[in-house]
Parts: structure tokens; sequence; C-alpha cells
């Protein structure tokens, strides 16, 4: 087996890039995601911050503008296809002043909607600032007042019914 040295293949030089460590002429930050646009009726979300997924077209808008609002500044390190279905971001931001970063995976239908987003959040130290913002946000969140995105399982609205899970995946 043999070893990798990862200070000479990495160009961050091994610092994380929700650090700022990447390269700064590769991040873009007039991007727009095309794929907000087509979402299917079924489309879900889940991810680090969710316990469960948050399901349908306007419950996953009103998360996703929700979470943006808590950001300071969003610089994407990466937006393109991958793969033949999917789309993959990466982008970093601030949440009251310390650097988050998040790769979303997303996966379109065989109409070419969005079918389901994939969003993990790192270092976790920044994921756990979300829960504390997002019961503070305005307008209020798509959750219940007894919820919070690691609880969202208290409600319905953002569950994939068991029948179903297979199909999407989870």
């Amino acid at each position: 087996m043999s070893s990798t040295d990862v200070s000479t293949n990495s160009s961050t030089d091994g610092v994380p890039t929700y650090m700022g460590g990447g390269d700064p002429a590769g991040r873009f930050t007039d991007y727009c995601p095309a794929w907000m646009d087509n979402l299917a009726d079924d489309v879900t979300v889940e991810g680090s911050l969710l316990d469960g997924a948050v399901q349908g077209a306007d419950p996953v808008r009103t998360f996703i503008g929700t979470i943006r609002t808590m950001y300071d500044g969003q610089e994407y390190n990466y937006a393109g296809p991958w793969g033949d279905n999917s789309f993959l971001e990466d982008y970093t931001a601030q949440v009251r002043g310390e650097p988050i970063g998040c790769v979303a995976l997303v996966t379109r239908n065989a109409a070419g909607q969005t079918q389901h987003i994939a969003a993990n959040y790192r270092p976790r130290s920044s994921l756990l600032l979300l829960p504390a913002c997002w019961a503070r946000s305005s307008p209020a969140p798509p959750l219940a007042s007894n919820s919070s995105p690691a609880r969202p399982e208290t409600d319905n609205r953002f569950r994939i019914p068991s029948s179903k899970r297979s199909e999407a995946g989870a």
C-alpha cells in the first residue's frame, strides 16, 4: 500500500476550502443556481443539517432560501455538471463570523427537474451554529414552532412517507 503526499497534491496546501484556502481565481460570486427554477413537485432535500428530509417544491425553496439568509457572503468554488443527471456545488460562506463550507449534490429526474438535493456542511462547529440562527431567522422558517432544522421529524410536512423512502433513495 503506497502513501500519498497530500501537501504536494493539494491546491489548498492543507488549508480547508471553508477557511478560504482555495484558489481565489477559481471562485465566483455572481452565480445563481438554475436548478432552483426547475424543482419537481416532490423534490427532497437532506443533509448534515437535517434529521430526515424536507419534501415539496415550496418547502424546499423556503428551506434553502432561509439557509442562504444566514450566510454572510457566499462564494462558489465549483458549480457544474456531475455525471449524466447530477449537478455539484461547492461553496463557502460565514455564519456569525465563522467559516462554513457546503458541498451539494443535485440530482435531476428523467424530465430534467431537480428531484433530490443532498447538502453536507463542514466544519461541524459551524454546522452547529445554523440551528441557533434558524430559530432567530425572519421570516419564520418552514418548520413547526417546536421544530429545528436538526429535528424536522416533528413536522410531517417535511418527512418522506415510509412508502416513498425507497423511491427517494432514503
